[in-house]
This record gives C-alpha cells, structure tokens and sequence, in this order.
C-alpha cells in the first residue's frame, strides 16, 4: 500500500505558524508530477494576479467555490510537496494529486493508495482505462467526534484521451470516477500530450467539494 504524507501534524498548527515538518525520509513513488512548462495555448489562463503574488516563485492557483488563493511551495522531497497560501491554507500533494488539505472548515486529512498510483504515468492512460483504490480521511477543523470519517473507501477508473483540437491543440485529459463509502464523483486532469505533465486539474477534497489547481510557477523536480 502507498501511504500519503503524515500531514496531520502539520494541519493542526495555527495559520499564523511558519514551521514545516521535515519529509525527508517520507515513502511515495516518484511521479511526472507537474509539468515543466505549459502548453502555449493553455498558458494564459492563469490569472495575471496570480502570477504577480507567486513573484517567480513556484506557486499554484487553488479555486474552490468563489473563493481563489495563490499557494506558494513551503517544502518538497522528491514529489510530495507542501504548498501554503499567505491565508493559511495548506495543500499536500504527491505529483500532481492532492492528497491532504487544511485551512478551510473541512479538511482532506490523508490519502492512501492500494499500489502504484496511474497518474505516475498519465502518457499510459491515453486509450485505457485503468482500475485504483485507496482510502481517505475526512475531518472537521475543529476536531469535533462528528465531523471524522476515517478509512473511507474509494473504487476509482481512470481513462485518459485526447481533446477534440478544434479551438486549441490537443490536450491529455484524464478523467478519474470514483465511488465508495456514499461518495461519489469525478476528477479530471489536463496533461501535455506530449511529456505527460499534469498542469491543471480539478479534484474532490471531501465537503468543500471541487478544488481547481494550476500550475503557475511549476517546481524544479
């Protein structure tokens, strides 16, 4: 079993707290992870402020709802990497997936994969349709009893194809369903077709629901 990073240590702190973990020494295969450059045509989607406040810096933009932040990169080993807005909010992610989350009321509090995770290698995708598991934490910033749902159980299909190229050139697009534990939902990933990279996507977080990433500074591997 793949095990996601042991973030919980580092959700509990205050917002205000500029202390990391050290993830030396943390197990995740490494990934494609996110891509080194972006598509031309794709490019220019990401917000011109958005680009101001990552001032060069690796960053991502995260929309969820109404509400749209910039998380710049706090800490990485190999491909598991922790992002965190000037607000507070924290982003895990392994390669390009998100696998733990704080700062909002409802936190994604770990990921754990049955086996290598296929977005390791979305060029693989392309035609097929690839079976994956693997369980989720939920939880509730304050803590409470009520708000935990351990252990979740998700049965996931991934299947990546190539967009139509009518209005832009072809993009990899990899859509991922998933069900299990009285979830269910769909995340989807946009890759250069030619290197694989994962440049944006939009993946469930447990009640906050959808939450948008872009790359806007991608991170040196």
């Amino acid at each position: 079993m793949r095990h996601a990073l042991p973030v919980l240590a580092l959700l509990l702190l205050p917002a205000c707290t500029s202390w990391l973990p050290d993830l030396s020494g943390i197990p995740g295969a490494e990934t494609l992870g996110l891509a080194t450059s972006m598509p031309e045509a794709e490019a220019e989607e990401v917000p011109a402020s958005a680009q101001a406040a990552a001032a060069g810096e690796p960053a991502l933009h995260l929309r969820w709802g109404s509400r749209a932040v910039v998380a710049v990169l706090a800490q990485q080993s190999g491909e598991n990497r922790m992002w965190r807005s000037p607000g507070g909010m924290v982003v895990a992610t392994d390669g390009a997936r998100v696998v733990a989350t704080a700062g909002l009321r409802d936190w994604l509090a770990a990921t754990r994969l049955d086996g290598p995770d296929p977005l390791d290698e979305p060029l693989q995708l392309l035609g097929r349709e690839v079976a994956s598991r693997r369980q989720v934490d939920l939880m509730r910033s304050d803590r409470s009893p009520e708000g935990m749902r351990f252990g979740l159980s998700l049965n996931c299909r991934l299947r990546g194809g190539l967009t139509d190229g009518v209005q832009a050139p072809p993009v990899l697009l990899i859509t991922e369903r998933c069900r299990g534990s009285g979830e269910s939902f769909v995340n989807r990933f946009w890759a250069d077709p030619e290197t694989g990279g994962i440049y944006r996507s939009e993946q469930w977080i447990g009640p906050p629901g959808p939450l948008w990433v872009e790359v806007v500074n991608p991170p040196s591997s």
